[in-house]
């Protein structure tokens, strides 16, 4: 079984949701950051990413920038931007992109579900970036972005959620900048019948948001040893999170771009790759439709690759995934890359900026590009239940929950 608790939302006030509301922390760059936020004092880039409101150069693992996350909350709270609820409740969260929905429970996990192996992981974290967020929970005293879940489809989970839509009226309602549309509607009354529901799910799974998870964990067991008092009912025994049966969700290409060959040129690199794969000249661009086939850009060029049978283990789930293909047969062997999580001639490209951004890198602070067919939400649950990591960004899931709809206070 699973926990799910209900808890007192810190949460913008109407009519400031949309101004509030931000991609999460780490799928852009302190500049794209400052863009996106320019002219919105509201923007949870302000708290998520603090670096924005300091001089150009400064370290966004400065101590400052933490102390900088603290005083805009701390100044939207006092402005009357964000209200914290006067009981603890559920949330669902639906998000609407392309004409697709996707509904959610906003809840707080336990850590001791993510201790014990109940919560799934499918990545590995860095250091670095674990501690960023865990200086980050600890100075603000708050999840401030959920931890995106799911689990296997639930019926019962599902009727509740439809019903709720249904009948009651949303707290939020609106699209953001992207077109991506957001609406919340409140549960309250029903915290019986949800525990009864995760009672029954033994399992769930990161699909996003891996050094938040483990960084909120962090800071959990920290607290438990620093409270001679501690009982588990604590809010720092929690971590923000929405939880979207595994039915209802898209996981994007996460592409890749290199700087080099491997010291080849490029008729050699091609004629190395034919030994693994079959290479085609494609005569335009290739966005693989089908699993271990890639598409290659380089020198100007679009090429298809086929993965050649017998160059992966179909009883090895992480084996058969196309980025391990890639990896293993190409990255590792040809480039030299054999550590894609900390060698600089390796990027990843998510699938939402398309293929044009694959050119444009590869014409200019790189060398060539590989697009890639996605995995599925099967094949990342299969190697999370095998106790296996997949390759780093082998996923890219779209839509992204917005960071600053919901804060979880730890107490």
């Amino acid at each position: 079984m699973t926990t799910v608790k209900a808890f007192r939302a810190l949460r913008p006030v109407a009519g400031y949701e949309a101004k509030v509301a931000a991609l999460p922390y780490d799928v852009m760059t302190s500049a794209e950051a400052r863009e996106m936020a320019k002219g919105n004092p509201y923007s949870f880039l302000h708290i998520d990413k603090a670096e924005i409101d300091l001089p150009e150069g400064v370290s966004m693992y400065d101590p400052a920038v933490y102390a900088k996350a603290r005083e805009n909350l701390d100044r939207m709270t006092a402005e009357g931007v964000f209200i914290e609820d006067e009981s603890p409740g559920y949330y669902i969260y639906r998000l609407t992109m392309n004409g697709r929905t996707q509904a959610g429970l906003v809840g707080c996990a336990s850590i001791d579900d993510y201790i014990s192996g109940a919560i799934k992981r499918h990545e590995l974290t860095l250091p670095d970036k674990d501690a960023d967020r865990i200086r980050h929970v600890s100075t603000l005293n708050a999840n401030t972005g959920p931890i995106f879940l799911t689990c296997r489809p639930h019926e019962r989970l599902s009727a509740l959620l439809a019903r709720r839509m249904a009948e009651a009226e949303p707290l939020y309602d609106f699209t953001s900048d992207d077109g991506v549309g957001h609406t919340v509607w409140s549960m309250v009354g029903v915290t019986r019948e949800i525990e009864g529901i995760f009672a029954e799910i033994p399992s769930l799974y990161i699909a996003d948001g891996h050094h938040r998870c483990a960084s909120a964990v962090r800071v959990g067991k920290r607290r438990r040893k620093e409270n001679p008092h501690h009982t588990g009912a604590e809010e720092y025994n929690y971590f923000l999170s929405v939880i979207f049966t595994s039915d209802q969700l898209r996981i994007m290409d996460y592409n890749r771009v290199v700087a080099d060959l491997g010291g080849m040129g490029t008729d050699a690199f091609l004629s190395a790759l034919m030994e693994k794969f079959t290479v085609k000249d494609a005569g335009g661009r290739v966005k693989p439709a089908a699993r271990h086939t890639f598409g290659l850009y380089v020198c100007g060029e679009w090429y298809r690759l086929t993965a050649k049978p017998g160059i992966w283990d179909d009883a090895d789930p992480v084996s058969r995934l196309d980025v391990s293909i890639l990896q293993n047969n190409v990255f590792a062997p040809l480039l030299g890359i054999r550590n894609p999580r900390k060698d600089k001639r390796i990027d990843f490209v998510g699938g939402i900026r398309g293929l044009e951004e694959l050119e444009r890198r590869a014409r200019t602070d790189m060398k060539a590009a590989f697009a890639m067919f996605p995995p599925t939400i099967g094949e990342l649950m299969d190697v999370a239940d095998a106790g296996l990591i997949m390759p780093p960004k082998s996923t890219w899931f779209e839509p992204k929950p917005r960071s600053g709809i919901f804060i979880h206070s730890l107490g």
